[in-house]
């Protein structure tokens, strides 16, 4: 059985309380120690974790620190792509204040928890186009990804997406993807 991986652009302190805390929310599980600011660990590491999950979909983060180019993060990403043993379900992309072209993505959940059709910012407000900025996904074509879902920066979105809260706005944006996945 191989098994579906949603990735999270983010691998922070906040961020992977927030990830453990949308696994739980969607009875999926999380490879915490993809956490990281930058990732730690390399691609082939976090296949051989996910193969050990007991729950699908498994959430991992990944995390450049800002690198500019294919950091660690990247790597993963495309680990993970190029991979046959496990399945990229789609990527939830964090906006972030770094530099570089961004990606495109599909739909974005504001601050607010709305699905909309443009990027967001990384307060989770909505931009007039569809290019996220983030430091983890500038390398990645976004061919290879089924589905790309963009979310402000957890933490920075003004309490909305607050662990106490139970992280409504990344939980909305992986449920997105696991419904685009199963039409």
């Amino acid at each position: 059985m191989k098994h579906k991986i949603i990735i999270l652009t983010d691998g922070d302190k906040i961020a992977k309380k927030a990830a453990e805390r949308v696994a739980k929310n969607i009875n999926g599980r999380c490879i915490s120690i993809s956490s990281g600011n930058p990732s730690k660990i390399n691609g082939e590491e976090v296949i051989k974790l996910i193969k050990c999950a007991k729950e699908d979909p498994t959430i991992i983060m990944v995390d450049d620190r800002g690198d500019i180019g294919r950091g660690n993060g990247e790597k993963i990403i495309q680990t993970i792509i190029k991979s046959q043993e496990v399945i990229l379900m789609g990527i939830v992309a964090v906006a972030s204040n770094s530099a570089g072209s961004g990606i495109r993505v599909d739909y974005s959940i504001d601050k607010w928890g709305n699905i909309i059709k443009h990027a967001v910012d990384k307060y989770g407000n909505e931009k007039d186009n569809r290019i996220i900025i983030g430091d983890t996904i500038n390398t990645i074509n976004p061919n290879d990804v089924p589905v790309i879902i963009g979310i402000g920066d957890p933490g920075k979105m003004d309490g909305n997406d607050d662990l106490s809260k139970g992280c409504p706005i990344l939980t909305a944006a992986v449920k997105l993807i696991i419904n685009s996945y199963e039409k």
